[in-house]
C-alpha cells in the first residue's frame, strides 16, 4: 500500500534546538494522500508537555497519564530540548537495565537514564514535511522503526533551529482510521509485567 511513497531525508537535530507552543486545534481525518501538515502536531498550538532529566521515571509516568501523552519533551537550562522520553522508554527495558546495572531501586531511576538524549534524535525539515503527503509520513515512520518524529524549522527572527513539530504513529494512524502494524508495543514477558507495575504505582 505505501510502495509509491519514498522515505523523506533525515538529518541530525540541531544542537541547540527551542520548544514553541499555542493553542490545541481539532483533529481532522485524512488520507495517504493528505497534505503531511495535516497529522502533524503543531506545536504553535499544541503546548508540550515538559519534564525535567532529574524528575523520577515513576513522575514522568504519572504526568503522561496525567496529560494523556506517551511522549514527554525533556528540558534543560531556557527553553533547549535536552532529549525526548516515550511510554516505551518507561515501561520497557531501560528502567531494568538501570536498576541492574547501576544497582539502583526503581525509585531512584531518574528520566536522565532512560531518556533519548537530543545528540541521538533525529529530526525532518518543515521545508520538506510541508510539501510532502501522509503516504510520505507512514514511508518515512516505517523506515525510521520509530513511533516518533520531531519536525524543525529555522527561526526567521534569529535563524535558530526551532522544534515545530511532532509526528506520531500513533496518531496518524488514528487520523487514517487504519492500524500501521509497525507500531512497537510491549512485547517480551518482562515489558509486560513492568507496564502493570508502573501503572500499579502511578494510582498510589
Amino acid at each position: 500500500m505505501t510502495a509509491e511513497f519514498r522515505p523523506l531525508p533525515i538529518h541530525p537535530l540541531p544542537s541547540i534546538t527551542t520548544l514553541g507552543s499555542a493553542d490545541q486545534r481539532p483533529e481532522t481525518a485524512v488520507t495517504l494522500e493528505s497534505p503531511a501538515l495535516s497529522v502533524m502536531t503543531d506545536l504553535r498550538h499544541v503546548r508540550p508537555v515538559c519534564i525535567d532529566a532529574d524528575a523520577t521515571v515513576r513522575d514522568a509516568h504519572r504526568l503522561m497519564v496525567c496529560s494523556g501523552v506517551r511522549l514527554l519533551f525533556v528540558e534543560e537550562a531556557g527553553p533547549y530540548l535536552a532529549g525526548l522520553v516515550t511510554a516505551v522508554d518507561l515501561l520497557g527495558e531501560r528502567p531494568i537495565q538501570c536498576m541492574h546495572e547501576q544497582g539502583k531501586p526503581h525509585a531512584d531511576i531518574l528520566v536522565r537514564d532512560v531518556m533519548t538524549p537530543r545528540d541521538q534524535l533525529d529530526a525532518l525539515y518543515l521545508n520538506e514535511v510541508a510539501h510532502a503527503r501522509v503516504g510520505e509520513l507512514v514511508a518515512t515512520m516505517k523506515h525510521l522503526g520509530r513511533q516518533h518524529a520531531l519536525v524543525v524549522e529555522i527561526d526567521p527572527d534569529n535563524g535558530r533551529p526551532l522544534l515545530r513539530g511532532l509526528l506520531s504513529t500513533t496518531q496518524i494512524a488514528r487520523s487514517l482510521g487504519m492500524a500501521l502494524s509497525f507500531i512497537r508495543l510491549p512485547q517480551t514477558l518482562s515489558e509486560i509485567q513492568h507496564s502493570l507495575a508502573l501503572a500499579e504505582h502511578s494510582l498510589v
